[in-house]
């Protein structure tokens, strides 16, 4: 009788320290830039130099925390937890429509405890796992079943209804980060090529509705047409974009120094400890800077996709390649509006940009990427097969 391994610990060669070593370089350039672009203003700070520094800490601290919970956490229990989180992830986007706070036209922030929560952060972690778990419940245990046209529907389903309660917010970006994620989470997961297709028709259809019939808000209008030019309203909807391409071209190849940019420091850039993040970097690090925030992503994604194709468990394959198109768009969509390549959308830089619920999400989609990886790791490639009766159906 063949014995099973065990599971190696954090020392042991399943750890995946290359991806937790990008993970903590991005959150101290984040932590040491966001400290930057918040210590001289004191309609943020209150006076207090540090006190977003402080509160980027403490987000630190319990995103790690959450990391290491659900890295710890048996395998099994990850799958029957999945449809908790999904659930929990509903409740809480039907509570900000109902009782959330406006900020930036978009009804997005619970307020829990002293804290601003976004729910659509963890919405995104939780379509993964549930297309993930409904994908490794309708294959595992049959080689010969595909994904098809019912599975395709169902994951449809799971990511169509916080879509929904998103797009009522509006948030525009956190909508498109999802939809990117679902599509290629679909594609990893086998859907017939003909659905994926047709998915891309229906997106240029719906975007193309939204603009003709008057759907999206003024503001969002604005705000396209300001990426297409700039210059139509400087001082308006373009204004975000232009100061962002100031910003960034100031740093050069060194950067003008932590603390030191004139851009940053004399707050020409909105929001830029949250969603603009990016211009810090390049404005006060140069283009070394900014490019190392760019590998360290690069690195995450690629470990993620790593992750995915060296795991047999089909949870696991698809959840962490949802998780690498998660980080991967974002990433993109947030960089390239700094660079003017993207509409403005508010969507945060991972690991960099200020924000609990951003950090906390992302954590915990980190910690399940180390819990598959050590998994794999310990020699467990089909625990899923023996484990199958334990998920949720």
């Amino acid at each position: 009788m063949n014995q099973v391994p065990r599971r190696t610990g954090l020392r042991g060669p399943g750890f995946d320290w290359l991806l937790m070593a990008a993970v903590l370089g991005l959150l101290v350039i984040g932590t040491l830039v966001i400290w930057s672009t918040t210590s001289s203003r004191e309609a943020l700070t209150g006076g207090d130099s540090t006190a977003y520094l402080r509160k980027q800490l403490v987000n630190l601290a319990i995103g790690g925390v959450l990391m290491v919970l659900v890295m710890a956490t048996d395998h099994r229990w990850v799958r029957i937890l999945a449809p908790v989180v999904y659930l929990g992830a509903i409740v809480g986007l039907v509570l900000v429509l109902l009782i959330g706070s406006e900020a930036n036209g978009s009804q997005s922030w619970l307020r829990v405890a002293g804290m601003s929560i976004q729910p659509s952060e963890f919405a995104k972690l939780a379509v993964v796992i549930g297309m993930a778990l409904l994908v490794a419940e309708r294959t595992e245990g049959n080689w010969r079943r595909q994904v098809g046209t019912p599975e395709v529907f169902g994951m449809l389903l799971i990511a169509g209804i916080p879509a929904a309660l998103i797009l009522l917010q509006p948030d525009l970006g956190t909508m498109l980060v999802l939809s990117a994620t679902v599509f290629g989470v679909l594609a990893v997961s086998g859907a017939p090529r003909r659905w994926l297709g047709g998915l891309v028709l229906g997106g240029v259809a719906a975007a193309t509705a939204a603009v003709t019939l008057g759907v999206l808000k003024p503001y969002q209008v604005d705000r396209f047409m300001a990426f297409t030019d700039p210059g139509l309203d400087p001082l308006g909807a373009g204004y975000n974009t232009e100061q962002a391409r100031i910003a960034v071209g100031n740093g050069g190849l060194w950067g003008q120094g932590l603390f030191e940019g004139s851009q940053t420091q004399a707050g020409f850039v909105p929001e830029q400890h949250t969603d603009f993040i990016f211009t810090a970097v390049g404005e006060e690090l140069g283009l070394l800077g900014a490019g190392a925030v760019i590998a360290l992503t690069c690195l995450v994604i690629w470990r993620a996709l790593s992750i995915s194709f060296a795991t047999d468990d089909m949870f696991g394959r698809v959840a962490a390649a949802g998780i690498a198109c998660w980080f991967g768009f974002q990433a993109f969509q947030n960089i390239g509006m700094c660079l003017g390549i993207m509409p403005v959308t508010g969507v945060p830089l991972p690991f960099v940009s200020y924000g609990g619920s951003s950090i906390f999400a992302g954590m915990l989609a980190v910690g399940l990427l180390q819990n598959i990886h050590l998994r794999s790791s310990a020699g467990m490639p089909g625990a899923t097969l023996s484990t199958r009766s334990y998920a949720l159906r």
